[in-house]
C-alpha cells in the first residue's frame, strides 16, 4: 500500500524523521509529499526542502516530491490509499482532525492515520527550529546533518 506523509517540512526536523521511518515499516511505500504552505514564507524553495528530505532520507520504499493541489487529489494521483499525520500534542490532533473529516467526506477511499511522534521530539516544530537556527543554536540533536548544514549557510547569508 502507498502511503503520502505531506507537510512543507521547512525545515524537515527528527520529529518528521521518526513519523517516516515508523511509517516506511508500515507501508510498501511511503511519498514524502512536500507542499507549499500558503500561510507562511518558507526559509527554503520547495525544490531545496525536497533535496533536504532525500538528503536525509534513505530508505528504498521512501520517495520525496514536490506535492502540489488538494491533498485528496494528489494521494488520489499517486494512487495511495493513505496519509499520514504526526501529532505531537491534543491541538495537533484538534487542527488535524478537521483536516482528515473533510478529506474523508471529499476522499472515503483514501484514510488518514495518525501517528504519535516519539515522546523525545514532542517539542519540536519547524518554527521553532528556525528561530533557533536564527539564533545560531546547537540544533545538531534537533535536525538531520544536511539541514543543520543549510540552515547555517542560511542564517549566515542574511546577516552579512
Amino acid at each position: 500500500m502507498i502511503a503520502i506523509y505531506p507537510g512543507s517540512f521547512d525545515p524537515l526536523h527528527n520529529g518528521h524523521v521518526d513519523v517516516i521511518e515508523r511509517a516506511a515499516a508500515i507501508f510498501d511505500t511511503v511519498v514524502v509529499a512536500v507542499f507549499a504552505n500558503a500561510g507562511k514564507k518558507p526559509v527554503f524553495d520547495a525544490a531545496t526542502r525536497v533535496h533536504l528530505v532525500r538528503q536525509a532520507i534513505a530508505l528504498p520504499n521512501v520517495q520525496v516530491e514536490e506535492g502540489s493541489g488538494l491533498l485528496v487529489d494528489y494521494a488520489r494521483g499517486r494512487g495511495a490509499g493513505v496519509i499520514i499525520r504526526g501529532l505531537r500534542a491534543v491541538l495537533d490532533f484538534d487542527y488535524e482532525f478537521q483536516f482528515a473529516l473533510m478529506n474523508r467526506r471529499m476522499a472515503p477511499d483514501v484514510e488518514t492515520v495518525f501517528m504519535l511522534t516519539g515522546e523525545h521530539h514532542a517539542y519540536l516544530s519547524s518554527t521553532l527550529i528556525k528561530e533557533l537556527a536564527g539564533y545560531h543554536a546547537n540544533i545538531s540533536t534537533l535536525v538531520p546533518p544536511p539541514v543543520e548544514a543549510a540552515l547555517a549557510r542560511h542564517f549566515s547569508r542574511n546577516e552579512a
